[in-house]
């Protein structure tokens, strides 16, 4: 039997992952996210299951090995909370790479509808039986210029969506995808002509605060912004001053830089610490929401099963074609084409 240690485990991913548990695996959830201080608690199992917010850095990497966890599951696509190069030859880790594309990019779509025709304003106005519709004047999105930064599978989704609305769609990609009729343009060209700028990318060191001072300083005034990647993408301090200076018109975030000791919890009792994130959320043309883009029942299905599924392969068929390495991130594509392990 498989031992797995889900670390930051939600009701949500308890309820997902017993309802696809066979008896195969054993596993036991703990709330708490996994980090130096509570690395200790995977003692006796043979992988570890995180999620976004989990810091998997070396000195972390080196106790689970001391462990012998042989596995970092990672539940999400992203994995820059991972530090693969130190993992690499010491610990596999794989992950989750398209739960459901279409959750995201439908989150991120529903986020620029509501900013831009004030939808949240109205709902709160008319559970006080206010019908006023004075400053809710939006605007059409047919005909809009939509920059897409990040062409991955999410990112073309939410191109599809757009073009559906009649939008005119440039993108960024450092790897462009061939013969996909995608019209492409550098990065100063999409923030030079979008009315509105969507950011599908993972984060990396190349596109850590691609937004940040400089390139909002470029960008059209009264630009809307839409974030449902990672946060680390955007400046916060920078974005702040954009719209605190009417260059940035709207932002619709649902990940923050600095959100993996608020996001998933409850704090409307208490006090945030976090000055900036208080002053966004203050805003009105902001909206924060608390990384769930991912959050729909086929979502969560599919986590679980190719969770499972990872897991699995790695331990009773040798291979691993969901694996994660240094090796195979810096030139792109994995040349064993991962019909094993890639060490």
């Amino acid at each position: 039997m498989i031992k797995i240690a889900f670390f930051d485990a939600k009701d949500y991913d308890i309820n997902s992952f017993n309802k696809n548990l066979t008896d195969e695996f054993e596993v036991k959830f703990f709330e708490t996210h996994l980090s130096i201080d509570t690395v200790s608690l995977a003692a006796g199992f043979d992988a570890v299951c995180v999620f976004v917010n989990d810091m998997i850095d070396k000195a972390v990497i080196d106790e689970l090995v001391k462990l012998d966890i042989k596995l970092i599951a990672l539940r999400c696509a992203g994995y820059n909370n991972v530090d693969i190069e130190y993992a690499f030859k010491k610990i596999h880790v794989v992950r989750v790479p398209a739960y459901s594309p279409y959750a995201v990019a439908e989150h991120a779509m529903a986020l620029l509808l509501t900013s831009i025709r004030r939808i949240h304003k109205a709902y709160i106005r008319t559970r006080d039986f206010n019908f006023s519709l004075s400053g809710l004047t939006g605007f059409d999105l047919h005909g809009k210029t939509v920059g897409v930064v990040g062409t991955g599978k999410i990112g073309r989704i939410f191109i599809d969506i757009c073009k559906g609305f009649g939008m005119n769609v440039i993108a960024y990609d450092k790897f462009p995808a061939k013969d996909s009729g995608i019209e492409y343009a550098e990065l100063d060209e999409i923030w030079a002509k979008s009315d509105i700028i969507s950011f599908h990318c993972p984060l990396t060191k190349e596109t850590e605060h691609v937004v940040n001072a400089d390139s909002i300083e470029k960008m059209k005034k009264g630009v809307v912004l839409i974030n449902t990647s990672r946060g680390a993408l955007v400046d916060s301090e920078a974005l702040l001053e954009g719209i605190k200076a009417r260059k940035i018109g709207a932002a619709c975030l649902d990940v923050y830089e600095e959100e993996s000791d608020v996001f998933f919890h409850d704090f409307s009792g208490h006090i945030v610490n976090d000055d900036v994130l208080a002053r966004l959320i203050s805003m009105l043309n902001v909206i924060v929401t608390s990384h769930q883009a991912f959050l729909t029942a086929e979502a969560l299905e599919n986590i679980a099963d190719t969770t499972y599924a990872n897991i699995r392969e790695f331990f009773k068929d040798g291979k691993s074609i969901n694996e994660v390495c240094y090796v195979c991130d810096k030139i792109a594509t994995c040349p064993q084409e991962h019909k094993g392990k890639c060490f």
